[in-house]
């Protein structure tokens, strides 16, 4: 009697066979082909803090004021596509409680609209597609994906440069763990503006070439670990005027102690990494590691039963010596 195997088994063993082959593809191609910087983003950061502002009307810096700062990100998803990067539109202005809301973002304190184009992969800048600024750095908007506990060059919009962010442990936002990164801008020299010179104490001079200078006391970013979201974000500027060659400053531009994520952002922003980060686990981890195991165990059994077979079958021959006549 020879043997054969069941349908149940080569359906078994078959797909075993594909489970182990599923699982390498996941973790090695479908995996790192996830970790792409998205393009079709819409998304609204708040800062608030107590600070002061030059007010123009008054002509004079006022203190203990509110200040919100209002960042909006859109993705331009037809100039992503074409060029096979992110190119994201960012608006920022600055607020006080009497400019918000602002029917039109030039009645700001301050207001900046620049567009950012990076490697979806890497998340390095890409010169291309009337990016502005010119930025350097690994890290801005967002960090690179798989965030390491080392020091990374963030890009300080205002300074116009890089400086470098040093890991500082962890800490949890609204319950949700990320990589704590700080670090700090010594005043620096930013520019220049032509201003009245009695505002910087050049009475005799009607207009003086103002400069620039900024500084930060402390930034503040706690980054998600695998998407590189950034979850809470708090910042201490401080832009002044001086007088040309003074080392002093003349006048407060802007200036607060921190500046940080209201509560609605960090949930929302926690929302986010949360569910990006869960999607790359599931593709990066656990479906891989749960297709080998399936896939292994399907395969050991399926072949098991193929060798066994599971329905005898009598051989050919015997039956038709069985079934003959005798001579």
């Amino acid at each position: 009697m020879r043997r054969t195997a069941s349908p149940t088994s080569l359906l078994l063993f078959g797909a075993g066979v594909f489970l182990l082959v599923l699982a390498p593809l996941l973790a090695w191609y479908v995996a790192p082909q996830a970790k792409r910087t998205p393009v079709d983003v819409d998304t609204t950061t708040v800062f608030t803090g107590t600070g002061s502002y030059f007010d123009t009307s008054k002509v004079r810096t006022v203190h203990g004021q509110r200040i919100t700062v209002t960042r909006q990100v859109r993705g331009d998803v037809a100039d992503s596509e074409k060029s096979g990067n992110a190119v994201w539109d960012v608006s920022t202005s600055v607020d006080s409680d009497a400019t918000l809301p602002a029917a039109d973002t030039r009645d700001s304190l301050q207001w900046t609209l620049e567009r950012w184009v990076t490697d979806r992969a890497t998340n390095e800048p890409v010169h291309c597609c009337d990016e502005s600024p010119v930025f350097d750095g690994e890290a801005y908007l967002k960090f690179p994906f798989d965030v390491e506990k080392r020091s990374y060059r963030w890009w300080d919009g205002t300074l116009g440069g890089v400086i470098r962010l040093r890991y500082s442990g962890t800490a949890k936002i609204q319950g949700y763990e990320g990589l704590r990164f700080t670090g700090s801008v010594p005043p620096t020299r930013t520019g220049v503006r032509q201003v009245p010179g009695r505002l910087v104490g050049r009475d005799k001079a009607p207009q003086v070439l103002a400069e620039e200078w900024y500084s930060n006391s402390a930034v503040e970013l706690v980054v998600d670990r695998r998407t590189g979201r950034i979850v809470h974000a708090a910042i201490g500027p401080r832009k002044t005027l001086r007088a040309p060659g003074s080392d002093k400053d003349a006048v407060v531009l802007l200036e607060s102690e921190r500046l940080a994520f209201t509560a609605e952002t960090q949930r929302q922003q926690v929302e986010l990494a949360s569910r990006d980060s869960g999607k790359l686990a599931v593709l990066g981890s656990t479906a891989p590691v749960g297709a080998a195991a399936l896939g292994g165990l399907l395969a050991v059994i399926g072949a098991a039963l193929v060798a066994r077979g599971r329905r005898p079958a009598p051989d050919r021959a015997n039956a038709h010596m069985m079934t003959s006549p005798p001579a």
